[in-house]
């Protein structure tokens, strides 16, 4: 898409009709995999790992390949890292329409707690390879692979914990059980196709993003993290925060939690899938030290959004937890740094 380079108007309307898309479909397509979900008898915490966090997870995943191949790493890295930090605070957001107690109470799960757990350990590779030896083979670093492995283990552990749980959550009269939405009949090949057709429309919308993001950069002059960070990931965003306020809505909490925590951990992965598009070595070792500020941001927003769970205070200020608000508090700190 070459013209979007013409101008700084042409980018951002490139870049907000994008964001629209990526928006409406991402509300579709959350439905449809909400359907899907329900046929294959996963439960609401695991569904919203894999399924939905997933599938929200397109415009975000594209956004990250196509600036990586490209050659803009910082770009592609901050989109990834930033969009889990953005993710993180829409927890914030849907805590305030749960007037009953805030989400880290109402919401806890074991499944929960396993995948922040994963989140927390797939973020902590990120950073041991980022700031480990360069060890490159056909353009792509090893640990790479070590962060595909770890999240496909992390998804056995998660498996495994609804299975045959151990560990179960006190039961207090604020504590909302799973809510077990029925599966509509509609045709499975019918919801298949749907649920295709929306992805590809996301997909291609994500690639405007993207390079709507990369055409901002270069004009405006602004340094490719902060576009990252504070543009492109809040963009391909969009479907968690809705997606996460009409959960909430329903009663769906653990649902709301499962989606913001499982997509955050998959949103780890964009790292190697840039990695592996990015062709002049390892994008860990050249992503800069504004993206591994960023990690470590990640690291510490989600240590404190796990002790919130642990720990099931009912209320704080307003209705939004103490947990909460330190975790705004934390991501405006890291925006105001990432800025400066």
């Amino acid at each position: 898409m070459p013209w979007v380079h013409d101008s700084i108007s042409i980018a951002l309307i490139v870049f907000g009709i994008s964001a629209a898309v990526i928006l409406l479909c991402g509300i579709k397509i959350t439905r449809l995999a909400d359907a899907l979900g329900k046929r294959t008898g996963m439960g609401s915490a695991l569904f919203g790992a894999v399924l939905l966090g997933g599938t929200t997870s397109l415009p975000g995943i594209i956004t990250s390949v196509s600036t990586a191949w490209q050659g803009y790493p910082a770009l592609s890295a901050s989109n990834a890292v930033g969009g889990i930090a953005a993710q993180t605070v829409f927890l914030i957001f849907a805590d305030m329409f749960y007037r009953k107690a805030n989400l880290e109470h109402a919401a806890a799960s074991l499944e929960n707690m396993v995948q922040c757990g994963l989140l927390i350990a797939l973020l902590a590779i990120a950073m041991m390879i980022a700031t480990g030896p360069e060890w490159v083979i056909f353009g792509t670093h090893v640990g790479t692979i070590i962060l595909l492995l770890g999240y496909g283990f992390g998804l056995k552990l998660i498996a495994d914990c609804k299975e045959q749980p151990f560990w179960h959550p006190s039961k207090t009269k604020d504590t909302h059980p799973e809510r077990e939405i029925p599966a509509p009949q509609t045709r499975l090949s019918l919801l298949w196709s749907r649920f295709i057709c929306y992805a590809f429309i996301i997909a291609v919308a994500g690639f405007s993003v993207g390079e709507s993001g990369v055409a901002l950069a270069n004009q405006t002059g602004l340094k490719e993290t902060t576009v990252g960070a504070l543009l492109t990931a809040i963009a391909t965003s969009l479907p968690e925060l809705v997606t996460v306020i009409a959960a909430v809505r329903i009663g769906a909490l653990t649902l709301a939690v499962g989606d913001i925590i499982g997509g955050n951990s998959f949103d780890v992965l964009f790292l190697a899938f840039s990695d592996i598009a990015f062709r002049e070595g390892s994008i860990y070792h050249a992503m800069g030290e504004n993206s591994l500020y960023l990690i470590s941001t990640n690291l510490l927003m989600s240590t404190i959004l796990l002790l919130g769970l642990l720990r099931r205070k009912r209320s704080g200020i307003g209705n939004i937890g103490f947990e909460g608000i330190m975790i705004l508090s934390v991501y405006l700190i890291s925006v105001a740094t990432i800025t400066r």
